[in-house]
C-alpha cells in the first residue's frame, strides 16, 4: 500500500510527458502535401491523395516518369468516382493524345505526348473509404531511350 500513491504519481507524470502541451490526440492537423502530391496537382483530380510508399516518381515538373498511385474520392453527387471522367477530359488539354480507352470493372486509359506515354488504370471505389485507386505510370517512348554504348 506504502507504494501505491507514488505508482499513480509516476504514472500520471508518465502520462503528461506522452503528449505535447496542448495537444490532444484527435486534433491533429492535416498534413501538409507532399513534393509528389504538389508536383502532381494539375495531373491528378482535386482532393486527391498520392500514396508515398506505393509511388515511385524520377525527375519533376512536366518531365517526371514512374509511377503513382492516387486515392480519388468518390464525387458525393453521382456516387461515382470522377477519376475516369477527369483523366478523359483534362490529359487532352495538357496536350496528351488518348491512344486508347477501356471502361469497366477497372479501367484503362493510354495516352501519348511527344516522346513519353501515360498509362492510366483506374479501379472501382472501395467499400472502406469509397476512393478510386488510380495508378498513373508515365515512362519514355521506345523512340525516346537511347541505346546503352558498349566500350
Amino acid at each position: 500500500m506504502k507504494y501505491f500513491l507514488p505508482l499513480i504519481c509516476l504514472a500520471g507524470l508518465l502520462q503528461s510527458c506522452a503528449l505535447p502541451t496542448g495537444t490532444t490526440p484527435s486534433s491533429s492537423p492535416e498534413a501538409p502535401p507532399s513534393k509528389n502530391e504538389q508536383m502532381l496537382r494539375n495531373s491528378i483530380p482535386a482532393g486527391s491523395k498520392v500514396n508515398q510508399a506505393q509511388s515511385l516518381i524520377i525527375g519533376s515538373g512536366e518531365y517526371w516518369v514512374g509511377r503513382a498511385v492516387i486515392e480519388v474520392p468518390k464525387d458525393i453527387d453521382r456516387d461515382t468516382s470522377p477519376a475516369y471522367s477527369f483523366f478523359l477530359e483534362q490529359f487532352p488539354q495538357q496536350g496528351w493524345t488518348l491512344l486508347s480507352a477501356t471502361r469497366g470493372k477497372t479501367s484503362m486509359l493510354v495516352f501519348a505526348k511527344k516522346d513519353r506515354t501515360a498509362t492510366v488504370e483506374i479501379s472501382d471505389a472501395n467499400m472502406i473509404n469509397g476512393a478510386a485507386t488510380v495508378v498513373l505510370t508515365v515512362s519514355p517512348t521506345e523512340a525516346s531511350l537511347q541505346p546503352v554504348k558498349q566500350p
